[in-house]
């Protein structure tokens, strides 16, 4: 569930699926300029595509999310660096393997008969 009020940005690019939270919440104040301690989601996705990895600070402590696709990759947009606003409908649908930009899915699921 997301936060009411939170706003999620996504990462550009590839990121380093090795760092943790206090990795990924020095990126986004080093690379990105912002603070990952407002509230705000921060996504991350792996060079493969298959696994993001999400941060948010709720007021109290930091929380680090994971999400790996078994078939399909995540939907990412095409720039290098920088950061994309998304709703948090967009990040349901980047999180199912939806392609959030026009909600269809990245594979289909084979029919078990």
């Amino acid at each position: 569930m997301i936060p009411s009020g939170a706003r999620v940005w996504i990462a550009m690019g590839h990121t380093d699926m090795r760092r943790g939270m206090q990795g990924l919440a020095a990126m986004v104040q080093q690379h990105f300029t912002k603070d990952p301690f407002a509230g705000d989601l921060w996504v991350f996705r792996g060079r493969s595509g298959t696994l993001v990895k999400i941060i948010w600070h709720d007021g109290i402590g930091m929380s680090l999310y994971s999400r790996r696709l078994e078939k399909g990759r995540f939907i990412w947009p095409s720039a290098k660096d920088g950061v994309v606003s998304l709703t948090s409908s967009q990040l349901a649908c980047l999180l199912d393997g939806i392609d959030w930009r026009n909600p269809q899915y990245s594979w289909r699921p084979q029919s078990a008969g």
